[in-house]
């Protein structure tokens, strides 16, 4: 080796010694257990984890807020920012909620991170919601003045941040909600709930704008992913969801001047098991709002109730009294559907009841397999577009 490369290796050398020491100078670590925490799943350790965030929050390098492996019990939790530094939320043990009434009731999220740039959620450890103690309260398909019940992590204005590599368990209602949020990547993330647990959405979306989710598993009561209004420039791939309510947009045109929905990309999933596949709901009447610039491609259905559906006469209550005979004015417009394949569990496996008053507009249907003993079928109403490639079952929409 001559010496001038000698020389440029050594001077690299140098040079990767002082970043490893500059990063692992500027990483401190604030352990719970020195700050009081418990980890014997009964002592409320909500004060002490909330002040070692405070500190972490405030170190100008990497504050680490290591929760090590154990059961911990926390009560409800507010981790604000702005952080001076980079946060890091380093959850290896279990955290577990509260489950007397008194310490959720009126609670809108569990645990919430607001405000915060370049967080990170991380350390494959688990959030348990303890759920069973909540769900018998959901009674809000049959009464008004139910209880709301609350989500396990609320993330509100949390962005150019990552969230990977953790467990939600259990779920007293959503187990994600992301709102006001911006290019925010989540990663490998696990949720568990049982199929019959009410409206334990595993990742909620709303308001939010360059929302990844890569490489996760989904298995709730209600939808894997649900989009609200507001929702710009998501990007869904490798999905495993099930059991569940499937992908949803929706459900939009419930509350006046809801923003529009647009630039939304689900790919390369697979949804078994479900209540639905991917869906647009909409609520009939509804105030005027758009959906458009929508891509499903690459999905597969396993024994799917309704594999491709779009509602635009949502209704859930048992009342079924919503409409009255007024029609949704969400206007929805190039959506495509791309290589969706699998099997239906009903024999209408496309289901597309679009507006009369606003029809679906520009849909694409390319390159559809999905199978039913017998021959599945399609059906449509005030839907327009275009079908090519192999269809199965055949296309409806004119």
């Amino acid at each position: 080796m001559g010496s001038t490369l000698v020389g440029h290796f050594t001077l690299f050398l140098i040079s990767w010694l002082v970043i490893i020491t500059k990063v692992q100078s500027d990483n401190k670590v604030f352990n719970v257990i020195n700050f009081g925490a418990v980890a014997d799943g009964k002592t409320d350790n909500s004060k002490a984890f909330v002040d070692v965030w405070k500190q972490a929050c405030a170190y100008s390098g990497r504050g680490v807020v290591l929760i090590p492996k154990g059961t911990y019990y926390a009560s409800s939790m507010v981790f604000n920012g702005p952080c001076k530094g980079q946060t890091l939320f380093s959850i290896e043990g279990i955290l577990k909620a509260p489950i007397d009434k008194k310490d959720w009731v009126g609670l809108e999220s569990w645990i919430s991170f607001r405000y915060i740039v370049n967080l990170e959620i991380s350390g494959g450890g688990s959030f348990d919601g303890q759920g069973s103690y909540a769900w018998p309260y959901n009674d809000c398909q049959t009464n008004p003045h139910c209880i709301q019940l609350p989500t396990s992590i609320g993330l509100e204005f949390v962005n150019q941040s990552l969230i990977k590599d953790i467990k939600l368990i259990n779920s007293k209602s959503f187990n994600m909600k992301v709102f006001g949020c911006q290019d925010t990547t989540f990663e490998n993330i696990k949720i568990r709930a049982p199929a019959t647990s009410p409206n334990t959405d595993g990742i909620h979306i709303g308001s939010s704008t360059g929302i990844k989710i890569f490489s996760s598993n989904i298995a709730t009561g209600d939808d894997c992913v649900s989009i609200g209004p507001g929702t710009d420039n998501l990007l869904v791939s490798g999905l495993t969801c099930g059991p569940g309510h499937g992908i949803s947009i929706g459900s939009l045109g419930k509350y006046p001047n809801e923003a529009d929905v647009t630039n939304l990309v689900i790919q390369n999933c697979n949804i078994s098991g479900t209540s639905n596949g991917v869906r647009i709901k909409t609520w009939a009447p509804s105030p005027p709002s758009n959906v458009y610039n929508v891509t499903f491609e690459n999905i597969g259905m396993n024994n799917v109730d309704n594999p491709i559906i779009i509602d635009q006469q949502y209704c859930p209550f048992e009342t079924k009294k919503c409409g009255n005979g007024a029609s949704s004015q969400v206007q929805i417009r190039k959506v495509k559907f791309n290589n969706i394949y699998g099997t239906s569990k009903n024999k209408v496996a496309v289901e597309l009841k679009c507006s009369p008053s606003k029809p679906c507009v520009e849909l694409s249907l390319k390159n559809i397999n999905l199978n039913f003993p017998g021959g599945a079928t399609s059906s449509c109403s005030n839907a327009h577009g275009t079908a090519t490639g192999h269809e199965q079952p055949p296309p409806c929409i004119n």
